[in-house]
């Protein structure tokens, strides 16, 4: 196979990606799974090959992916309905006070985007940046920045969020690297934009809000102290067993019984799995609600995950065609010989992905399937490959704009119009991802 044909592979399965996307407005699976099969059909792969790399590219992902977005969802849900994210957001905003309040607030989206999605974390707490911004007088960018900048940061970064969690799989990232690398890089990175570049896109003119007047409500401490609980255990069995585990492999320590306990209690399925049953007994049961009510919150909660599923599988089935078709030897030779970057080219493709069409899942996963054909042939460490998932990331989030979801969720409560939010979210979301790369790029350089 001649590299002109395999190089027209690539570039026209990313066309028709982008085309099937954008102008015909079909589905993101299919869309990527039509995709797949046209990059191996020019690639040169039989009928037969490219069944074989659908079915083993689709259950290779899902066999890790829906698991961890499955109970994710459930515990995610649990949280938004037991009001958690609301008492957490009041119980941070009252530590530190009103000079505080925008600190508190990024600290609330970093917190909640970890189990709830970006979206549902916008529907649930502007309420309060509303509120914060109708008793200042400020505008409601200097509240709502350092939230948004919070929830964009951790739902891009850190796992067990879909994304990140997708994207270490097909990279065969560990979560607990993962986990540890991105609240590194995430957590400066929220600072700085949310807390300081924002300032010099907020309007210095108050906004006219009109919120309802409501009695100040009290706030649950043992309800806060339940959420940092059910949400910190998971996470903290994940990087025990991830570390105990990597310790004995390098014998660093003796493999015994009981690191293999650790090791399985770790894993993300049975921490997560442990984490969603106590999220539905101390927020759920405990707090009064039946089983027929957390019955319904589960059941709904899967059907924004199977739709994520999906298109995490179909971003799996192009990785392994591309694999298949030897598309990422090609790329790696070109590579080496000309030393282009592997995290530059992991961040630039994500960003064309997102700035073409819209959605940070579809661009992570189609710039995760491009480099997951090129790493096998790489020497890279497990640091390595977790800052590469932290480029792909980073290029996830730039440039929102009207092709994407979430610009007009945000557009919408905001009550903004386009221009507005085109001079503030959007320069803010790019701002968040020109800076991350900067700071993995150094990394990965001195590292």
């Amino acid at each position: 196979m001649n590299e002109l044909q395999l190089v027209f592979a690539i570039l026209s399965g990313i066309a028709i990606l982008l085309l099937f996307i954008i102008r015909l407005k079909l589905n993101a699976f299919l869309s990527l799974l039509i995709a797949s099969i046209w990059v191996g059909l020019v690639g040169g792969l039989s009928g037969e090959v490219i069944l074989d790399s659908i079915s083993t590219g689709m259950g290779n992902t899902l066999a890790f992916v829906a698991t961890i977005v499955g109970l994710g969802a459930i515990f995610g849900a649990i949280l938004e309905h037991s009001g958690g994210a609301q008492a957490l957001a009041k119980y941070l905003l009252k530590k530190g006070g009103e000079t505080k309040s925008r600190l508190a607030l990024l600290v609330t989206g970093f917190i909640v985007s970890i189990p709830v999605f970006f979206d549902v974390g916008i529907i649930i707490l502007f309420p309060i940046v509303k509120a914060l911004s109708a008793k200042s007088g400020k505008n409601v960018l200097y509240y709502a920045l350092p939230l948004l900048t919070g929830l964009a940061v951790t739902h891009s970064f850190i796992p067990p969020t879909p994304g990140p969690v997708a994207v270490a799989d097909i990279l065969n990232v560990d979560l607990g690297y993962a986990i540890v690398v991105g609240s590194l890089i995430g957590l400066p990175i929220a600072l700085l934009c949310g807390l300081y570049l924002c300032k010099f896109i907020t309007p210095k003119e108050a906004t006219q809000i009109e919120v309802q007047e409501e009695s100040p409500a009290s706030v649950d401490d043992n309800l806060v102290k339940t959420i940092f609980f059910v949400l910190g255990l998971p996470i903290g069995l994940i990087l025990s067993g991830s570390l105990l585990k990597t310790l004995a492999g390098e014998e660093v320590i003796t493999n015994g019984i009981l690191i293999e306990v650790m090791s399985f209690i770790g894993h993300p399925f049975v921490s997560l799995l442990i984490g969603t049953l106590l999220a539905l007994y101390f927020l759920g049961t405990k707090r009064g609600a039946t089983k027929e009510e957390l019955f319904d919150v589960a059941n709904r909660s899967l059907g924004p995950a199977g739709s994520i599923i999906l298109i995490t599988g179909a971003g799996g089935v192009l990785k392994q065609v591309m694999i298949n078709t030897g598309i990422g030897d090609m790329i790696a030779s070109t590579m080496q010989s000309r030393t282009v970057s592997i995290i530059l080219l992991a961040y630039l493709v994500a960003v064309l992905v997102r700035v073409m069409q819209g959605s940070a899942t579809v661009a992570m996963l189609t710039a995760a399937g491009i480099v997951a054909a090129v790493i096998p042939g790489m020497d890279l460490s497990m640091l390595d490959k977790t800052l590469i998932m932290m480029a792909i990331a980073a290029g996830s989030i730039v440039l929102s704009h009207v092709n994407d979801s979430g610009f007009w969720l945000v557009n919408r409560y905001l009550g903004h119009s386009v221009q507005q939010t085109l001079r503030s979210w959007t320069i803010q979301s790019s701002m968040i991802s020109v800076s991350s790369f900067i700071l993995i790029f150094v990394v990965y350089q001195v590292l």
